[in-house]
């Protein structure tokens, strides 16, 4: 049986090679732990649904020019009526913004107007009875707004409105008991309520930052319509009809009316182009992330075969001598593994310890998530089989050192 105290001893005799790549598998058992978590969270955000039809959806960015804010309600109500007849169109609603835009209305949420602190945060999209078809979203109970509920206005006088409708996860935080339809809610700072009329399945925020992430799903429909220059139409293509009105809507709007500007860039954008665009930094990212692994756990696994090639070497009369006395090929290999094995313990035992710190620092300085003991546990067991696999072609080759190498000079 292969004894440890030896192989402890051998090592005493290489302390800085050993400590060298016990520390090579610390520092990359702390970073590839943290990376592949950070990796985790960037790709749940590519895949995070925000309830829209999102296949079947084209965006539009709109700026009136020589309006004044009185005409925005006829103008906007021309071109609606002109998309909405367009062949190929299911629907059409103007909104002041929409999920992964990067730009809207947030406030605080209450049941009790009296309340010093909000029960909820929510982004707030001011919309008509259109939204719900047009963005295709799933209404779980309740109603849709009315044509007479719909209204213009200023957005340095809007203040409440007596309806509204919220998604599901807003309503189930702001009631838990599952009880909102119907029921009041209040905008921070004011006194008048607004009725919970409708509920939808799911409608993600605008903002696809970390400061987002604990509402990212907490929104607001508002049965009112922004006057101003800018604005935002939502288009709802039939199936199959999407390639083609991207470039026959502007075509539309400019013949509908002249006086307006539809930016070259994120002017006129399907919803997979939205997506793309929202989590590009997201996605980049975790690229990045997946090369820097990558290297680190080469350059691990570079250095312990390196290391261990060398050892070979400077022992091949040690090897002969064992060889010559009866060790079996099978002696030196196990030999080998077992005094990687033990680096690695070392190093993985650091590592882990290392992984938690830095993620705790990452917590305090960028609000990330904590770190999984998991991710510890199976970066442990990567590390580890890493090593093992590193150091088995240089143990292999130390196993088929012959006897008669005792006999040769050093």
């Amino acid at each position: 049986m292969l004894q440890i105290k030896p192989i402890l001893a051998a090592l005493k005799r290489h302390k800085a090679g050993t400590v060298l790549i016990a520390l090579q598998i610390a520092l990359t058992l702390a970073i590839v732990c943290n990376a592949l978590f950070i990796i985790r969270q960037r790709t749940e955000h590519l895949s995070r649904p925000t309830g829209l039809v999102e296949s079947d959806l084209l965006t539009v960015g709109n700026h009136w020019v020589g309006a004044d804010d009185k005409a925005t309600p006829s103008l906007t109500q021309t071109d609606l009526e002109a998309l909405r007849r367009m062949p190929g169109v299911l629907d059409a609603t103007a909104i002041n913004s929409y999920p992964l835009r990067g730009g809207g209305w947030s406030t605080g949420l209450s049941t009790n107007p009296e309340a010093r602190k909000e029960q909820s945060h929510t982004t707030l999209y001011f919309s008509d009875d259109h939204a719900l078809a047009t963005m295709g979203l799933k209404l779980v109970a309740g109603r849709n707004f009315r044509p007479d509920e719909i209204a213009w206005v200023d957005p340095k006088d809007f203040d409440t409105t007596p309806v509204v409708i919220v998604s599901k996860a807003l309503a189930d935080k702001l009631y838990p008991h599952g009880d909102a339809l119907g029921k009041p809610v209040y905008q921070a700072g004011e006194t008048k309520p607004s009725t919970i009329i409708g509920i939808v399945e799911r409608l993600q925020v605008p903002w696809t930052g970390t400061w987002a992430g604990n509402f990212a799903e907490n929104s607001t429909l508002i049965p009112r319509l922004l006057t101003g220059n800018f604005g935002s139409y939502l288009v709802r293509a039939r199936p199959g009809e999407l390639p083609r009105l991207t470039k026959t809507v502007p075509a539309l709007l400019f013949k509908t009316n002249h006086m307006r500007v539809i930016p070259e860039e994120r002017g006129v954008r399907t919803f997979a182009e939205v997506r793309d665009q929202a989590y590009k930094s997201d996605r980049g990212m975790a690229i990045l992330m997946g090369i820097v692994c990558a290297v680190l756990l080469a350059i691990t696994a570079a250095g312990i075969v390196g290391l261990t090639s060398f050892w070979v070497g400077q022992r091949r009369k040690q090897i002969g001598v064992r060889r010559a006395l009866g060790a079996t090929r099978h002696d030196i290999l196990s030999y080998f593994l077992t005094e990687n094995l033990l680096i690695g313990a070392g190093g993985v035992i650091v590592g882990a310890a290392l992984a938690i710190g830095m993620n705790l620092w990452l917590v305090s300085h960028f609000e990330m998530e904590r770190l999984s003991l998991l991710y510890v546990a199976a970066g442990v067991i990567a590390l580890l089989l890493l090593g093992q696999g590193a150091v088995l072609a240089p143990a292999m080759k130390a196993s088929r050192v012959p006897p008669v190498e005792a006999t040769r000079s050093v």
